[in-house]
């Protein structure tokens, strides 16, 4: 474990939270790097993503509008994402199609709706050796009002609690912190509860990773006093957005977020009949791998 994230190593924590705080974008603006070919990045292009990724675990790119569902496999490759969770949603190709749907399976999940998403990371409900590291979101069509989303890179929210209360770090790194019920896969298949951590750091690559989401239903915290002020102080964090560092904006046509699968939540909008709102998304049990 790297001596930042070692809860008996307060210096060193100190001046690593500084120095991220400090590199920390304040402005959505700051993560947005424009770029001419998705499929072949410049060098000054990449560059430009890879600093932003790894001042903020995440990177906005803006290229030619539109583009094909493949612009999230190339952009993918190049910065290391490779194994992709071909969860029972997906399509054959692991992706999956972030639209409105009025029936079939999709349509009984929120993200295949109009309505609002609370504050997550995605994957919250995967067994322990199928975590989400890597996310990519690629916008074909952009709702034609509201579906904004808030991006926060979990590190500082660890920062901000762990500058609180310590031992509210201790609490959300209990083994089952989160449980996320029981419920049922593709063809009825049952899903058993997961239990885990909300915060961890991988033992293989000393990341910290973040395994979260504010629903009220479907998420069960675990009955431990330090735990729920720990939830108590995160779900605060969450809604003053003054004071947590998080970032805001709407994607549009050929505009794209790269993320160590960072926390964020989605806006309700209202859709064009003719050109409903399309984003495409991959999930990655990878981590960006940076050269």
């Amino acid at each position: 474990m790297p001596d930042h994230f070692d809860l008996n190593n307060p210096a060193a924590f100190v001046r690593w939270a500084e120095a991220r705080l400090a590199a920390y974008p304040r402005r959505l603006e700051d993560l947005v790097v424009e770029i001419g070919d998705p499929y072949r990045l410049t060098p000054a292009e990449y560059n430009a993503m890879a600093e932003r990724i790894r001042h903020a675990n995440m990177a906005l790119y803006a290229g030619p509008p539109g583009m094909d569902r493949d612009v999230v496999t190339a952009l993918g490759r190049r910065f290391g994402l490779r194994r992709l969770d071909r969860n029972w949603l997906a399509d054959a190709d692991g992706l999956t199609p972030l639209s409105v749907a009025a029936d079939g399976t999709r349509s009984g999940y929120i993200p295949y709706t109009d309505r609002a998403i609370s504050w997550h990371t995605d994957g919250y409900y995967n067994a322990p050796d199928r975590q989400i590291r890597g996310l990519l979101l690629h916008c074909v069509q952009p709702a034609a009002a509201g579906g904004s989303n808030g991006l926060l890179d979990p590190e500082l929210v660890y920062i901000l609690l762990r500058n609180i209360n310590p031992d509210y770090i201790r609490a959300l790194m209990m083994h089952d912190a989160l449980t996320i019920p029981a419920g049922t896969q593709e063809g009825g298949v049952p899903r058993p509860a997961r239990a885990g951590p909300v915060f961890s750091v991988d033992p293989a690559t000393g990341a910290l990773h973040m395994r979260y989401t504010a629903r009220q239903r479907n998420a069960v915290w675990k009955e431990d006093g330090l735990v729920q002020e720990a939830r108590a102080c995160l779900e605060s964090l969450l809604r003053d957005e003054s004071t947590s560092c998080i970032l805001r904006g709407t994607l549009q046509s050929g505009m794209g977020l790269i993320s160590n699968n960072v926390l964020h939540d989605r806006a309700a909008f209202t859709d064009a009949v003719e050109q409903p709102r399309l984003l495409f998304r991959g999930r990655y049990y990878d981590r960006i791998a940076l050269a």
